[in-house]
Protein backbone atom coordinates (compact mmCIF):
# COMPACT_ATOMS: atom_id res chain seq x y z
CA UNK A 1 0.00 0.00 0.00
CA UNK A 2 1.42 3.21 -0.75
CA UNK A 3 0.79 6.49 1.07
CA UNK A 4 0.77 9.74 -0.46
CA UNK A 5 0.55 13.11 0.70
CA UNK A 6 -1.10 15.97 -0.53
CA UNK A 7 -0.63 19.22 0.77
CA UNK A 8 -3.28 22.71 1.20
CA UNK A 9 -1.72 25.82 2.27
CA UNK A 10 -3.99 28.65 2.76
CA UNK A 11 -3.20 32.35 2.87
CA UNK A 12 -4.82 35.16 4.54
CA UNK A 13 -5.06 38.98 3.75
CA UNK A 14 -6.57 41.65 5.45
CA UNK A 15 -7.33 45.02 4.67
CA UNK A 16 -9.82 47.21 6.65
CA UNK A 17 -13.03 44.69 7.20
CA UNK A 18 -12.41 42.50 4.01
CA UNK A 19 -10.62 39.40 4.23
CA UNK A 20 -9.23 37.31 1.25
CA UNK A 21 -8.04 33.77 1.69
CA UNK A 22 -6.44 31.34 -0.95
CA UNK A 23 -6.20 27.47 -0.40
CA UNK A 24 -3.69 25.85 -2.96
CA UNK A 25 -3.45 22.04 -2.73
CA UNK A 26 -0.15 20.69 -4.09
CA UNK A 27 -0.11 17.03 -5.10
CA UNK A 28 2.97 14.94 -5.80
CA UNK A 29 2.65 15.13 -9.26
CA UNK A 30 2.75 19.20 -8.91
CA UNK A 31 -0.78 19.56 -9.53
CA UNK A 32 -2.07 23.04 -8.05
CA UNK A 33 -5.45 23.94 -7.20
CA UNK A 34 -6.29 27.11 -6.02
CA UNK A 35 -9.92 27.96 -4.46
CA UNK A 36 -10.78 31.71 -2.46
CA UNK A 37 -13.20 32.88 -0.16
CA UNK A 38 -14.09 36.45 1.20
CA UNK A 39 -15.82 37.90 4.01
CA UNK A 40 -16.46 41.15 4.94
CA UNK A 41 -17.28 42.49 8.37
CA UNK A 42 -20.52 44.88 8.76
CA UNK A 43 -19.40 48.09 10.08
CA UNK A 44 -21.68 48.03 12.89
CA UNK A 45 -20.26 45.00 14.34
CA UNK A 46 -17.34 44.74 17.16
CA UNK A 47 -13.77 44.02 15.55
CA UNK A 48 -13.40 40.26 15.71
CA UNK A 49 -10.92 39.54 13.01
CA UNK A 50 -10.21 36.14 13.54
CA UNK A 51 -13.64 35.36 12.51
CA UNK A 52 -13.27 36.48 9.20
CA UNK A 53 -10.00 34.45 9.31
CA UNK A 54 -12.02 31.93 9.64
CA UNK A 55 -14.88 32.50 7.31
CA UNK A 56 -12.84 33.48 4.28
CA UNK A 57 -10.30 30.11 4.90
CA UNK A 58 -13.38 27.98 5.02
CA UNK A 59 -15.57 29.78 2.00
CA UNK A 60 -11.53 29.09 -0.20
CA UNK A 61 -11.51 25.69 1.35
CA UNK A 62 -15.14 24.96 -0.09
CA UNK A 63 -14.25 26.75 -3.11
CA UNK A 64 -11.02 24.85 -3.56
CA UNK A 65 -12.92 21.01 -2.62
CA UNK A 66 -15.67 22.29 -5.63
CA UNK A 67 -12.90 22.78 -8.21
CA UNK A 68 -11.41 19.73 -7.30
CA UNK A 69 -14.77 17.99 -8.31
CA UNK A 70 -14.65 19.91 -11.49
CA UNK A 71 -11.18 18.37 -12.15
CA UNK A 72 -12.03 14.97 -11.38
CA UNK A 73 -15.33 15.14 -13.62
CA UNK A 74 -13.07 16.38 -16.16
CA UNK A 75 -10.71 12.97 -15.62
CA UNK A 76 -13.45 10.78 -15.54
CA UNK A 77 -14.89 11.48 -19.02
CA UNK A 78 -11.23 11.66 -20.82
CA UNK A 79 -11.27 7.99 -19.10
CA UNK A 80 -14.79 7.00 -19.67
CA UNK A 81 -16.49 9.16 -21.96
CA UNK A 82 -19.00 11.30 -21.26
CA UNK A 83 -21.98 10.42 -19.48
CA UNK A 84 -25.47 9.97 -20.53
CA UNK A 85 -26.80 11.70 -17.69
Amino acid sequence: MEAKQWTVQVYITEEGDDTSARAVLSTRDKTHITGVGHARRNPVDQSAPEIGDELAAARALIDLGNRLLIVTSEDIVQFTGPTSW
